[in-house]
């Protein structure tokens, strides 16, 4: 099956952004390449690439985010998804610099991305005991840790980000034997399951992409964790009686505040919050937003451009 493939110049503060609206347009995937996280990758000690070619440090705002449509549809999507980034465009002036987002396209076969990030990526340990491997590679789980696999057939979070990175090691922080997890914009579920291998008793995971809601699905089933996972496509949750001893979200600061009245219904008294995906000139509205909410600040640490918050109810 032939795709075009849409690139967008813009920044890594604008990358998540510019990332949303493109999902809203494929189930085919999207990619964010961003030289940061290149960099970061090569120096990690479990994640590396042979060869970095120097050319790669020449502009490190330059961030590229790619969709995947297919070819009979790109008449119609293209001029949609262009105006959206107009609207953002506007939407962000004076807080969010954006870059350019100056578009590309050109024509691709569908699985070529695919085997570009199977051929890259590795296992990736992210604090104290967790390891997010890829279902292709072997890897010998080592004392006191817990080996997350994940599907090739998905663009979701894989945990090298760093937002989804610092969710990770808070959650590590923060996570008690038995307890219930919830996970609002799960994506790949990585957040959930790893909860679960880390020794809660249940998660709780939603979504509004069908796509994620379904890699989810297949993620907890290659880790045996099914049977300790619901994965739901859904806003939130919509069930007010169930209750978290940790929620986290991950998505971008703009949903986080507008989610914020209705986040706390749906955490247990005495209960933590893990929010992430928060870049520094939105940090403050986000943190006026929840605190409205009658949650406790906690934390906050920094990863590159992005910054996560903990909360107690």
């Amino acid at each position: 099956m032939k795709f075009t493939e849409l690139t967008v110049h813009t920044t890594t503060e604008g990358s998540e952004l510019v990332a949303d609206i493109m999902w809203r347009y494929t189930n085919y995937g999207v990619a964010i390449s961003d030289v940061k996280d290149v960099i970061a990758l090569q120096s990690n000690k479990v994640m590396y690439w042979d060869y970095m070619d120097d050319s790669l440090l020449e502009n490190r705002r330059d961030v590229l985010v790619k969709a995947f449509v297919p070819k009979d549809e790109t008449p119609e999507t293209l001029p949609k998804i262009r105006a959206d980034l107009e609207e953002l465009k506007a939407a962000c002036e004076g807080f969010t610099p954006l870059g350019s987002l100056e578009t590309g396209t050109r024509e691709v076969e569908g699985d070529d991305w695919i085997g570009i990030w199977k051929a890259h990526f590795r296992p990736l340990r992210i604090g104290g005991r967790i390891v997010v491997c890829p279902e292709w590679i072997k890897y010998d789980k080592q004392p006191n840790e817990e080996v997350v696999l994940l599907d090739s057939n998905m663009a979701f979070g894989t945990g090298e980000h760093e937002t989804t990175s610092m969710c990770l090691k808070l959650l590590q922080e923060y996570l008690s034997p038995d307890s219930v997890c919830i996970d609002v914009g799960c994506g790949s579920g990585i957040l959930g399951i790893s909860a679960v291998k880390l020794g809660a008793d249940y998660a709780y995971l939603t979504d509004i992409d069908y796509v994620a809601v379904e890699s989810a699905k297949h993620n907890a089933e290659i880790n045996g964790v099914s049977g300790k996972v619901t994965v739901s496509h859904a806003n939130l949750l919509d069930d007010a009686e169930i209750k978290g001893d940790i929620m986290l979200a991950n998505i971008t600061a703009e949903i986080l505040c507008g989610l914020a009245p209705s986040i706390p219904k749906n955490l247990k008294k005495g209960g933590v919050l893990i929010l992430s995906g928060i870049i520094e000139s939105r940090l403050q509205a986000v943190r006026e937003a929840f605190g409205a909410q009658g949650l406790t600040p906690d934390k906050t640490v920094r990863e590159g451009e992005w910054f996560a918050l903990s909360y107690v109810l």
